[in-house]
């Protein structure tokens, strides 16, 4: 039995948020050309570091514009319902509209936690709520796993 837990937390890990799971370029990924103009030109309008969004790109969608979470999160920066409808999009699968909503969210967790990476990259995973409540990155598993794959990935971009 906790082979099988193991076993289970060990796929969690592996697949994150993403409904395609953490594949870099999986089969229906963006080709990396067309990526790396999205989130330049997403860096450059909003002020946030092209490989942090890179990082968090890859750890949500692994670059799949139409990965849909179990959690209903959309897109390539697996933007939830709310918050696409907080960016204003019209379709939160259109890359373009997606990666300037999910940058702006991200260039928004940044100001708010006077740009500490860890603490903006928890928040885009398990929402400000959780971060402000236990001062930190909250002790969920999939959240601490996913901080270190993000930054780990921020780290070689």
């Amino acid at each position: 039995m906790s082979r099988l837990v193991g076993l289970c937390g060990l796929l969690g890990l592996l697949y994150g948020c993403a409904g395609g799971g953490y594949l870099p370029y999986a089969s229906h990924s963006l080709d990396p050309a067309t990526l790396s103009s999205l989130v330049d030109g997403a860096a450059q309008t909003d002020g946030v570091p092209a490989g942090l969004i890179r990082a968090v790109m890859m750890a949500e969608s692994a670059g799949n514009p139409s990965a849909v979470s179990i959690a209903g999160a959309q897109g390539l920066m697996q933007l939830m319902p709310g918050t696409s409808a907080g960016c204003g999009i019209g379709n939160p699968f259109d890359p373009v509209e997606n990666v300037h909503c999910g940058t702006g969210y991200l260039h928004t967790l940044l100001r708010h936690y006077h740009n500490n990476v860890t603490l903006a990259v928890a928040a885009y995973n398990a929402g400000p709520g959780a971060v402000d409540r236990y001062h930190g990155v909250p002790p969920y598993p999939e959240t601490r796993a996913y901080v270190v794959r993000v930054i780990n990935a921020y780290r070689s971009y």
